[in-house]
């Protein structure tokens, strides 16, 4: 007992205010600043020092303490903390981030300090933690018995979308829009954390950080004042579901408790029934390789990277989000593929399109940073600069007469007026640093130019002063001198010291004349000796002002933004189809698949000495239902099933389709059982794996299905394998 209280005195006042954080925040790795480093403690250090492959280090290295008593410590700079902080994201841990909220030089006693943001992989906002042309989705979910509540939001660029589901299948429905959406965290409430099968999904196959939450977090009754006081729209979320409410109350809970800011720019809150999207589980988003391939999990190779040719990043993750999201209104789809088909129809005006979006800056996330308060110089440039091709895209956009065309061009704001104040304040190549001075054009503000005049030629500014006493006084040898102990002063002669003026203040004797001051040479003294520091605060505020002046019309930015994308998506979508001869398909709800001299479009691409030998298929709504293909090894079975299975997709997505023409039903749901493997931890065989993936997809398949099941029964013998795939058929 004596020892712990000869240690807890000898533990100093910054020791105490670590301690004292750091047991606020003991899920998060602490960055504790330091003067010009993040310094880190105890088991956060041993942590830091080994996945950042940190020295690590003691405060008391020359103490004689036991080394047992030793507080380990290591840290990283923080003017280039950034990527040592994306590592540890990136790698699932949490980091709270504690700033110096005083002045160390102007600050009496222990510097205050305070928590000001917590990063985790689902929050982060620095472009070197985010994957360009992918959003960065952070998940709430909420579940109790058989009903879930399920919120995605992406706090880079403001997206909030909701859902809710019920009945005995709602967790495989939450699943597969987990797998939909692929957050890199998710914020469970008490039920949802418990559940096993839940876990191992967000876990194992979307490496997924899960956050355990108290049910507090998802109350019904706080989470309805939350969502009102975060969306005007917040009565779009049914009164009947409330458990929707509650997932996205737990997701505004969670960001506040984290951000600790201004969260203005999540404005919008979009909530989808069940049926507004086609719904694919892991297993069909894997087998059909629609963002990345089987084995490598690259781009390259999968259905995005055929038709991904988008030139901004907003273009980008808007496009996966529609091959992600397939529709299911016949209106929906006919909409966004007559904008393609207008779009294919004028290649020159689609290619003035394409060549002025390229290299527009992202937007979406930008306005993101500068709402946050974390935006410098360099990204209110590209933003000015990303602004200053609007009204070129605008008037290219005019030209069409396809209803969503002219709807988008409506959308597009060239805003003119924030792109030409950030061109009068903001200088062409800004600092890093907003907090060094040097951001601030030359002619924006007298007062900023007025102290770089000094600071820049403050022996000019006193040569032109005493030039100016010398004329007001008539004595021509005064002139204005600096030593360290007086400062500046004006020196006189003796033979002219009868004329120095009532307002000189005598300062020291000399033997052949004498030293003064005045009040104007002691203000310009003041002035030249702290201009730098006053130059510096005066161009952050300024900045910060300009700031928070776009920061208010973040509306109108993030309306712009998506508009651009949407253009940018459908030029993509049209561009893939004229260079790849693809024909526009017919969509309806007839339930019927006809498609003659079908490709699969990813395999045409990769086939470099050969061509792709085109295919017909046809299937009715009442007969032909099912086709049976056969043929040996090798012989493009698996390829022409996905074939049919990514023309109906992409169909749905509004694109253009691989073949010389198409006629496609609405498909609600496309099941594939491609290859099996065993899953012996779990104690089951290949057949065993194969027939609950076959039981799991006749239990919820609909009339309206497309499934593709390729080879059942594997792993028997062959009479037995005939009757399980005869029984299947004769139930579908």
């Amino acid at each position: 007992r004596g020892s712990k209280r000869t240690m807890a005195a000898k533990i100093t006042p910054m020791r105490k205010q670590y301690l004292d954080l750091k047991k606020k925040y003991p899920d998060c790795l602490l960055f504790f600043r330091l003067g010009d480093f993040y310094e880190m403690f105890d088991e956060d250090a041993r942590t830091a020092s080994k996945e950042l492959d940190l020295t690590l280090t003691t405060r008391d290295r020359n103490k004689d303490i036991p080394q047992e008593d030793k507080v380990p410590m290591c840290g990283v700079p923080y003017h280039s903390y950034q990527s040592y902080l994306a590592r540890l994201i990136a790698r699932g841990y949490k980091v709270a981030i504690c700033e110096q909220m005083e002045n160390p030089a102007a600050a009496q006693g222990l510097v205050e300090r305070e928590i000001v943001r917590i990063v985790t992989p689902g929050t982060a906002l620095d472009a070197s933690m985010l994957e360009e042309s992918r959003n960065n989705y952070i998940a709430a979910v909420f579940l109790d018995r058989e009903r879930c509540g399920l919120c995605f939001c992406d706090l880079s660029t403001g997206e909030v979308c909701a859902t809710a589901f019920g009945g005995e299948d709602c967790l495989a429905h939450l699943i597969n829009e987990l797998g939909r959406f692929s957050p890199r965290e998710a914020v469970l409430s008490p039920q949802a954390w418990k559940n096993e099968a839940l876990a191992q999904v967000l876990e194992q196959k979307l490496d997924c950080r899960r956050e355990q939450s108290s049910p507090k977090r998802f109350d019904y009754v706080v989470a309805g004042t939350t969502v009102s006081r975060q969306f005007e729209n917040y009565g779009v979320i049914p009164s009947d579901r409330p458990e929707a409410l509650q997932a996205v109350g737990g997701m505004l809970s969670y960001l506040y408790e984290t951000q600790k800011t201004d969260l203005s720019h999540i404005r919008e809150l979009d909530y989808y029934r069940q049926g507004r999207f086609m719904e694919l589980d892991l297993a069909a988003r894997r087998n059909l390789e629609l963002t990345e391939t089987l084995r490598s999990k690259e781009k390259k190779g999968s259905l995005l990277w055929v038709l991904d040719k988008t030139k901004t990043p907003m273009g980008g993750r808007m496009l996966r989000s529609w091959l992600e999201q397939p529709l299911l209104s016949v209106t929906d789809i006919d909409r966004r593929s007559s904008a393609v088909a207008a779009l294919v129809d004028d290649t020159i005006r689609r290619e003035e399109l394409i060549a002025g979006m390229t290299g527009l800056g992202d937007m979406e996330r930008l306005i993101g940073r500068i709402v946050y308060g974390t935006a410098g110089g360099r990204d209110l440039t590209s933003l000015r600069a990303a602004m200053e091709k609007l009204p070129n895209l605008k008037e290219q956009l005019s030209g069409f007469s396809d209803r969503r065309l002219t709807k988008l061009t409506a959308e597009l704001d060239t805003l003119d007026d924030i792109s030409g104040d950030i061109a009068a304040a903001i200088c062409d190549e800004p600092p890093f640093s907003v907090r060094e001075g040097g951001i601030i054009r030359d002619g924006f503000n007298e007062e900023v130019d007025r102290l770089r005049h000094i600071l820049k030629s403050g022996k000019g500014v006193m040569a032109e002063m005493e030039a100016k006493e010398k004329e007001k006084t008539g004595i021509r040898t005064l002139k204005i001198g600096y030593n360290k102990v007086f400062g500046y002063y004006i020196e006189v002669s003796n033979a002219f010291k009868e004329q120095v003026p009532e307002t000189y203040i005598r300062k020291q004797t000399l033997v052949n004349g004498e030293r003064f001051i005045t009040q104007e040479l002691k203000d310009l003294e003041h002035e030249i000796l702290t201009a730098s520091e006053r130059v510096v605060a005066l161009e952050y505020e300024l900045f910060s002002a300009l700031r928070q002046q776009i920061a208010d019309n973040a509306g109108r930015i993030q309306k712009t933004a998506a508009a651009v994308a949407e253009c940018d998506a459908l030029c993509s979508f049209a561009s893939v189809a004229v260079h790849n001869n693809f024909c526009r398909p017919e969509v309806d709800e007839s339930g019927v698949i006809e498609i003659r001299e079908g490709r699969h479009p990813v395999v045409e691409k990769v086939l470099k000495d050969s061509l792709f030998v085109p295919n017909d298929t046809f299937m009715g709504e009442k007969e032909e239902r099912v086709a049976i293909i056969t043929g040996p090894n090798m012989a493009g079975k698996s390829t022409y099933m996905r074939q049919v299975a990514l023309i109906v997709l992409m169909a749905q997505m509004g694109s253009f389709v691989p073949a010389k023409y198409a006629h496609i039903g609405v498909v609600d749901r496309i099941f594939t059982r491609i290859g099996a493997s065993d899953d012996l931890s779990a104690g089951q065989s290949t057949f065993m794996v194969e027939m609950t993936e076959v039981s799991d997809i006749l239990h919820q398949a609909t009339k309206n299905s497309l499934l593709i099941l390729d080879e059942i029964g594997r792993g028997t013998s062959t009479f037995d394998g005939m009757a399980i795939a005869r029984a299947v058929l004769e139930y579908c």
